[in-house]
């Protein structure tokens, strides 16, 4: 596959960044996650201020435009034939001396890989999926708020305990916080029907402030569903009509079961993706112009 660093095409195996790159040696770096919908990129002006905010944040002097990543995109669909495909916008403060600086980091390496999209799995969208709940809690926010950073060792062991659930093939995982309020999946937003509202756990839980969740809450509003951000526990989940997940990749996945870390199965609502979830569903896919 072929990849972008710094705006020139390289094959994958010759793309390298240096050793000292404090995205390597500090983990100090950003990312973006969308996909492409007839070789156009989805919600790219909300991905990229996103991205801009969060080099601010972090101290790293990064500047794009739409325009760019929009050419970009296309080239390295183009050079890689694919129709549609998954990216990875990453940004890493770049070279610097070893050890802490406290100046911004200005010179950062700016890194997009691309890879084909998975095959969706239909059954997923019609059936539904299961949800997992992990022991493990979802750390704390590094600064005052979540930043979609190259940090990812609390949502890797997250993914490993799920793996180690015989019973919750095909699930995604749902991480606590400290507290005890409900957080978010290992790659995605949560959000859940009660009484026709549409409920997702608020950013004073620390989670990422997701593209797809925000764009989500705006179709909501629209469809005349009363959005309610709060500090939900898993007993909301277990009283909810339905549930479901976001993400930028999967969009939305309807939750059919629950389970509990010692194997407990619980059914959602009536076992199957619940209408409030399908008109969702429906509305999301005609924003994409990808309509069911």
């Amino acid at each position: 596959m072929k990849i972008s660093v710094n705006g020139s095409i390289y094959e994958e195996q010759e793309a390298v960044v240096s050793v000292y790159d404090h995205g390597f040696l500090y983990g100090l770096g950003l990312f973006e996650t969308f996909r492409t919908y007839g070789g156009e990129p989805f919600l790219l002006s909300e991905h990229l201020a996103r991205l801009a905010e969060g080099c601010e944040e972090l101290g790293i002097e990064f500047q794009t435009s739409e325009p760019y990543v929009r050419q970009l995109a296309t080239r390295l669909l183009q050079e890689n034939h694919l129709e549609d495909a998954y990216f990875r916008f990453s940004v890493s403060a770049g070279v610097d001396l070893l050890g802490l600086p406290a100046t911004s980091y200005k010179n950062p390496t700016e890194i997009v890989y691309v890879k084909a999209l998975p095959k969706r799995d239909e059954s997923a969208y019609l059936k539904g999926k299961p949800l997992q709940l992990l022991k493990l809690r979802r750390n704390t926010p590094e600064g005052p708020y979540r930043l979609k950073s190259f940090h990812y060792m609390n949502n890797i062991l997250a993914k490993r305990e799920l793996q180690s659930y015989g019973w919750a093939a095909g699930a995604e995982g749902l991480m606590l916080t400290e507290q005890g309020f409900i957080a978010e999946g290992i790659v995605s937003n949560l959000f859940f029907i009660k009484n026709n509202s549409c409920c997702t756990p608020s950013l004073d839980t620390g989670i990422l402030p997701g593209i797809t969740r925000a764009f989500l809450l705006k179709l909501a509003e629209q469809s005349d569903f009363h959005s309610k951000q709060g500090l939900f526990t898993w007993e909301d989940l277990l009283a909810a009509d339905e549930i479901f997940f976001v993400n930028s990749i999967q969009e939305i996945v309807p939750v059919v079961k629950l389970f509990t870390p010692d194997g407990e199965s619980i059914q959602v609502g009536d076992g199957v993706p619940g209408e409030c979830t399908r008109k969702l569903m429906q509305l999301y896919q005609n924003s994409t112009g990808s309509g069911l």
